[in-house]
């Protein structure tokens, strides 16, 4: 078995000159706090504190990016035991060994090499399970039982961890229905970690879509109002994110694949809303509206201070009979080339001026960031760029994003690094290729006598912590002792 070891000078530049200075701005940063004001972490794992059943359900289960690319070899989403939860799933539970399941990881795990879920793999093995080889079919069920060891370990438990890794805050993602609960059961427990909530009204919004008579029903349930038209709507929404904000979050998040915004008249919202109350509203009506929601949110985000999060651009579900067995969110969804300056003209113009109000953006589309998005962030007081994501969270998509962004938009118009996983263990790991990119980056212009080391330095601890305190405003006061 091949020993797994992590060179120290991994992702820096081979040249000494740079090299160096990429060690001692790193050097700088690593031992910083990990501020996380975006992911998927189930606010569960943390309320409950329960030990991790087994290296199958920590590591692969949780982490699309794994199974999309085993997915993507011919291996069947059944044979990771992935469980059938989609639209038309048959009810069976296929039933899989977590040893046989890991067995093919081990077997396929040369198809991560190159990628950044290879480098965020290695690491969460080495740095925080302590295995000591890399993985493959012949070492898979030593790695196994090595991890298995640790599990059993108090140390390894969800909250033991969030400690030892020095997470300063943890944003979840959550429905604008929800209630909450594991927040406040985090918040009664004998335990100090500062985890918050980030409001998702997307299914609110959409009113073509299966399902959203549910939500309306849950978001009544949950603030005891009728909503029985657009008026009562816009009330309940308000009322969540006060209890959201109560509840210590400083922001909202909304998914969309066209980052249209225009502001309808109240007789033309009411309309489309009165339209989906009586189940009759089009593909069309929900793209309306949601474009005018989405001023609707700026407008209260201006009056509460919760900081504006779009992230368009993801088709989701692009493989149907994928999406129909296994339900969302299970590694099928494409990006598509996305517009910004016209379709943020109207938000941005009617509130990118205002002193309250946070907006940040991310694109999947790279081709936008030094024509529309590093422009926007560069003039808009109210906008930030929000870093690579999903996949461009990557060694090369990083360095693409500081080449087209920083000349136009410098890296204070940007809101530094967020890790946006639900895989918990990766999320060190995420920050540790971010900050190494950023010192090398960083590095490359002192080497270029583009810059100083000491504002090298300046500008490595903005990008680690500095930035995304500011412009998700976790440096506040916690309302409501959040």
């Amino acid at each position: 078995m091949e020993p797994l070891t992590l060179h120290e000078d991994r992702y820096f530049d081979p040249q000494p000159a740079v090299r160096e200075k990429a060690r001692a701005l790193y050097a700088e940063t690593r031992d910083l706090p990990l501020v996380c004001p975006h992911g998927h972490v189930p606010p569960a794992l943390l309320a409950d504190d329960d030990p991790f059943p087994e290296p199958t359900a920590l590591i692969l289960e949780p982490d699309h990016y794994i199974y999309r690319m085993l997915y993507s070899q011919g291996v069947s989403m059944e044979a990771l035991g992935i469980p059938p939860e989609g639209p038309a799933a048959d009810g069976v539970q296929v039933e899989q060994d977590p040893r046989e399941v890991w067995q093919l990881f081990g077997e396929h795990y040369y198809l991560f090499r190159g990628t950044p879920t290879g480098a965020w793999l290695d690491y969460e093995f080495s740095e925080v399970l302590g295995v000591d080889s890399t993985l493959t079919g012949e070492s898979a069920q030593h790695v196994y039982d090595q991890i298995t060891e640790k599990l059993d370990d108090p140390d390894f438990r969800p909250r033991a961890l969030f400690d030892r890794f020095g997470i300063e805050v943890l944003t979840t993602t959550d429905p604008a229905s929800s209630g909450l609960e594991h927040h406040r059961r985090i918040r009664d427990a004998d335990w100090d970690g500062r985890v918050v909530p980030a409001l998702r009204p997307d299914a609110a919004f959409a009113l073509a879509a299966g399902g959203w008579e549910d939500e309306i029903e849950r978001l009544r349930e949950q603030t005891d109002r009728e909503i029985t038209d657009y008026d009562g709507f816009v009330k309940a929404l308000e009322e969540q994110r006060a209890f959201f904000k109560k509840m210590g979050a400083t922001s909202t998040d909304h998914a969309v694949v066209e980052p249209l915004t225009q502001r309808l008249s109240d007789r033309q919202a009411s309309d489309l809303f009165d339209r989906a109350l009586r189940g009759e509203a089009t593909a069309e009506d929900q793209h309306a509206f949601q474009a005018h929601m989405l001023m609707e949110m700026a407008r209260m985000s201006c009056e509460d201070g919760l900081v504006m999060q779009i992230h368009p651009g993801a088709l989701r579900d692009h493989n149907a009979s994928v999406y129909e067995r296994f339900g969302p969110d299970s590694g099928a969804d494409i990006p598509v080339p996305t517009e910004y300056t016209r379709n943020l003209r109207a938000l941005l113009n009617a509130y990118g001026n205002h002193p309250n109000f946070g907006l940040v953006v991310f694109t999947l589309d790279e081709s936008t960031y030094a024509r529309e998005l590093a422009p926007l962030a560069g003039h808009y007081p109210a906008m930030r760029l929000g870093p690579p994501w999903w996949f461009h969270d990557s060694i090369e998509g990083m360095k693409r994003y500081r080449r087209r962004t920083t000349e136009t938009a410098g890296i204070y118009n940007t809101a530094g690094f967020n890790d946006d996983t639900r895989a918990f263990l990766s999320i060190p790991a995420r920050h540790d290729l971010s900050r190494r990119i950023d010192a090398n980056y960083l590095a490359t212009l002192v080497a270029r006598h583009q810059l100083s080391m000491s504002e090298a330095h300046e500008m490595a601890h903005a990008l680690a912590v500095d930035l995304v305190r500011d412009t998700y405003r976790l440096d506040r006061e916690k309302e409501g002792g959040g």
